[in-house]
């Protein structure tokens, strides 16, 4: 038997996923498909009839007969409520999130409305939970960023706070040893200048593993020479190892690298250190071997070499090559771990080969840069080198808040012969220069009280004395900020704790050029 026209049409509506519903100008509903009952819970007559307004909550009811009339003004395919949430009630008085397209239909001397009602409970639901999980991943983000600052924060201080007590022994210690002559006193302050490096040196190791663990330190990579590192590195330890009879060879190294200056000389300071360290005879040597796109730094040493079975461990912390855990340490196995650390966060590469009883070599492998530098020359550095006595009767300005600090450090200088003048505040500096004054040395702390630098110092007394006053800048502050601080060839920045050898050497040096 052939289906007639409307009941095809009535089997298509019926047979669609949305409840559909025809209504007239009224807001009668003239005809309702089964979705629709499945959908509001009504039986078939309780619908057909009756007016549209049974299926919305009763708080929009009197608002959508004003919306009903003026589409029937302006009959037209379209959303209904679009960028509104709508809601259908059902029998039971619950409500569900719906979304309605309307579509005119001319009939004869009427004009009707097919709305298509669609339940989106479920999309809704995913949406919410997907928006929870987004709020919440966003809530973790902001603390987890707020832990990483408050890290930050604390490390700064710690590292700041921390330091000042070690350079105020430092420099006592050295004043003493100057003053002393009697041989028990000698041997005493040896051994606590011993006690005070091994401090020092493990207070480093700790905040730098701390702030590398933090995400503290972020590399800041920039073009610069290997020979600049070089450089600082041969100054470190060329005494450090002619105390050990052992011989530093720097080779001369042209390359200029891509990496982060600043963590790239951690990463070899501490490989020459633990070079020095394990080196009993013979010499340590540092050089560069440019490879196409790559240069490699080998630290290299005729030390007492590594076992092959212990080459997998050497980056753990607090590991040491034969030295029991119930053992006295020279030092605390903490310097590879960092070096691994800082390999890891610059994405470089290293390698080491050993062999027992015939020494190391530590092979760090850097980009080379793309753009060219001149050549670095060695006669200033060697000329620092020689320099073994203080120049005259410089006249030096300390700008220091920390009053313990600032007394060793005078004592120090005083006990070496300089003139000194003690301060604690710009406005201090700048007093003592109007007072006509002069200055040979500026030395100043970084970070002084209500939140003056030591770098806004330099600058005011070098508009009122000239840009050539010779300054050091010594600060307990570890962060990349103070990697950013401008350099010049009358400026030097050294991290507190400084011991007394290293400091006049320092100022010899800088009062030299």
């Amino acid at each position: 038997m052939r289906t007639t026209p409307p009941e095809l049409a009535r089997s298509v509506l019926d047979a669609a996923p949305d409840a559909m519903i025809i209504i007239d100008a009224a807001g009668i509903i003239q005809f309702a498909n089964r979705q629709v009952s499945a959908q509001f819970g009504y039986e078939h007559d309780e619908i057909i009839g009756h007016s549209i307004e049974q299926l919305i909550p009763e708080r929009f009811r009197a608002s959508h007969a004003g919306h009903r009339e003026r589409y029937v003004g302006d009959v037209r395919v379209r959303p209904m409520g679009a960028g509104l949430e709508l809601f259908g009630r059902r029998r039971d008085g619950s409500e569900f999130p719906v979304e309605i397209s309307l579509s005119p239909i001319e009939d004869v001397g009427r004009t009707l409305v097919a709305a298509a009602i669609r339940d989106v409970t479920d999309r809704k639901r995913v949406e919410a939970q997907l928006a929870g999980a987004h709020q919440a991943a966003e809530a973790a983000r902001e603390f987890a960023d707020r832990a990483n600052e408050g890290k930050s924060r604390f490390l700064a201080t710690a590292s700041h706070d921390l330091r000042q007590p070690l350079q105020t022994i430092e420099l006592l210690n050295g004043t003493l040893r100057r003053r002393v002559t009697d041989r028990h006193a000698i041997e005493a302050l040896s051994q606590q200048e011993l006690a005070i490096g091994a401090m020092s040196r493990l207070l480093n190791a700790l905040l730098d593993i701390s702030k590398l663990e933090s995400g503290a330190i972020r590399p800041e990579p920039t073009d610069f020479t290997v020979a600049a590192i070089f450089d600082e590195l041969r100054m470190e330890f060329a005494s450090i190892a002619a105390n050990k009879g052992l011989q530093l060879e720097v080779e001369t190294c042209q390359d200029a690298v891509y990496s982060d200056p600043s963590l790239v000389e951690q990463i070899l300071r501490n490989l020459v250190s633990n070079a020095v360290k394990y080196t009993r005879e013979g010499w340590v040597r540092l050089r560069c071997l440019h490879e196409a796109a790559l240069v490699r730094i080998e630290v290299l040493d005729t030390g007492v070499g590594i076992p092959a079975d212990h080459l997998p461990y050497i980056y753990d912390e607090f590991y040491q090559v034969d030295v029991p855990s119930n053992c006295s340490r020279d030092g605390y196995g903490l310097g590879l771990s960092i070096v691994q650390r800082l390999v890891k966060l610059l994405t470089l590469k290293l390698d080491v080969r050993s062999e027992v009883g015939k020494g190391s070599a530590f092979t760090l492998v850097l980009p080379a840069s793309s753009s060219p530098f001149a050549p670095v020359h060695q006669e200033a550095t060697e000329l620092r080198l020689s320099l073994s006595r203080p120049i005259g009767e410089a006249r030096v300005l300390l700008v220091e808040d920390n009053p313990a600090v600032r007394s060793a450090t005078s004592l120090l200088l005083e006990l070496e012969g300089y003139h000194v003048t003690a301060v604690a505040s710009l406005a201090e500096s700048l007093l003592h220069v109007r007072n006509g004054n002069g200055v040979d040395l500026l030395i100043s702390d970084y970070h002084l009280n209500d939140g003056e630098t030591g770098t806004q110092v330099i600058a005011a007394l070098r508009e009122m004395l000239g840009d050539s006053l010779r300054a050091v800048l010594t600060t307990g502050d570890t962060t990349s900020a103070i990697k950013r601080l401008p350099r010049d060839p009358y400026l030097r920045i050294t991290s507190k704790p400084i011991n007394a050898e290293e400091l006049l050497t320092l100022l010899r040096a800088l009062l030299a050029v």
